[in-house]
């Protein structure tokens, strides 16, 4: 006798048991140019291969692609919503699934120039929406100091992931310097100053702490996997 056929589990429904259990804020976090924005686009795409809504939340004072517009270095692209600093994104959520229906996942690009509020009003969507949240950004500045989002979603994230990328020491990279138009390490300026990639370098520990103390004065050309020293 054939034993019947077993069913597939249904993908859960908001508010299910299921889904409350399933339902994290994750932060995903990195130096420069470690992948994050792909890793995101890659997560978004996967979840609507299966039929599944996401929405991909975008600061809006990052527009080097175009307003609202998520875009890796390897080419990948998507729309997403933006917002600012006073918004209050628990509110986008909810306004969003009023106008679109089930939402499955929301990405956050960019997560380190989240607010306390903010990356607080996240947890609300996983607690009270039970829908997962995966936020992707940068844990430090090139001051080695955290940022505001990063902050708190290394303080409250249920899990953390750490992005990994390589110095051109060949240690992994945790630090981030950033670059004058002569190619020498800034010091001093205000933590959120959007550029190209080439502003930004990623470095170890210790190669951070010997550009900070002047220990290496070599210049180089942006873009080259630099010996770079402070500006004077």
């Amino acid at each position: 006798m054939r034993s019947p056929p077993r069913r597939r589990n249904p993908i859960p429904t908001h508010g299910s048991i299921e889904t409350r259990r399933m339902a994290k804020l994750y932060f995903h976090y990195s130096a420069m140019n470690a992948g994050k924005t792909t890793a995101l686009l890659q997560g978004a795409h996967n979840y609507r291969e299966r039929g599944m809504r996401t929405l991909i939340l975008v600061p809006q004072l990052d527009d080097r692609h175009g307003v609202g517009v998520v875009a890796s270095r390897i080419g990948l692209k998507a729309e997403g919503r933006i917002f600012d600093g006073g918004d209050d994104v628990l509110a986008i959520v909810r306004d969003d699934i009023a106008t679109h229906g089930a939402l499955h996942c929301v990405f956050v690009d960019e997560a380190q120039f989240l607010t306390k509020a903010q990356v607080w009003q996240l947890g609300e969507i996983v607690d009270a929406l039970a829908i997962p949240v995966l936020a992707y950004g940068l844990r430090t500045d090139f001051r080695g100091e955290l940022f505001e989002g990063s902050q708190y979603l290394l303080a409250w994230a249920d899990d953390l992931v750490e992005i990994k990328t390589i110095c051109h020491s060949g240690k992994k990279a945790t630090m981030v310097v950033r670059m004058d138009a002569q190619g020498r390490a800034a010091t001093h300026g205000p933590q959120v100053e959007i550029g190209g990639n080439d502003r930004y370098v990623s470095v170890s520990r210790a190669e951070f702490k010997k550009v900070m103390a002047g220990e290496d004065a070599t210049a180089s050309a942006p873009g080259e996997l630099p010996s770079i020293g402070p500006a004077a």
